[in-house]
């Protein structure tokens, strides 16, 4: 059973409680944890302020200590709480960066969340985290890449002779093997 909690609420801080709860445009659990404070001071049982702000027993319990404690302020605020999920050190982001700047593994082009959250044992969303923390974006990495092909050189002088000097009455037509590209 919890032993009881006893406060009392000054002239000033009843006021701004009123106040509180007669305000149109106060957040609503500001309002009820007022009443609770009020109903607690004028002497009214936790099963009746249970009854008329429709809050748990453990919930009355709570803003009463915290007003004995805090004040009206204490009221006003919620308390913090820790994150469901730890967050991940610095080591961690600092081997996701070493990674990304990696090749990847296999014949992938470049690395993607999935594939970066697998490699590292931490979920995508953390990855993209650490990416856009640290500016990296690897899907919109550009490389230059020279082709095998033996006479590219050749092929190189003839396209860029073309731009540079063209014929007087031709027209120049480009194409790439690449269909998505036009």
């Amino acid at each position: 059973m919890r032993t009881g909690i006893s406060f009392t609420v000054s002239p000033t801080d009843r006021a701004r409680l009123t106040a509180l709860i007669r305000d149109r445009n106060a957040p609503q659990k500001h309002v009820w944890r007022a009443e609770i404070v009020l109903l607690s001071a004028d002497g009214v049982g936790t099963v009746e302020i249970m009854r008329r702000t429709g809050k748990s027993k453990t919930c009355v319990w709570r803003w009463q200590e915290r007003f004995a404690a805090e004040g009206c302020d204490g009221l006003l605020r919620d308390k913090t709480r820790p994150s469901r999920i730890p967050p991940l050190g610095p080591d961690v982001a600092a081997h996701v960066v070493a990674m990304t700047l990696a090749d990847p593994p296999g014949e992938t082009t470049h690395w993607t969340a999935d594939m970066m959250a697998k490699a590292a044992g931490i979920s995508a969303s953390a990855v993209r985290r650490i990416w856009k923390a640290h500016g990296l974006a690897p899907h919109r990495w550009r490389q230059f890449k020279l082709s095998n092909d033996p006479k590219f050189v050749d092929k190189l002088r003839d396209v860029v002779g073309l731009y540079v000097d063209p014929p007087a009455h031709a027209i120049v037509l480009s194409v790439d093997e690449k269909s998505q590209i036009l």
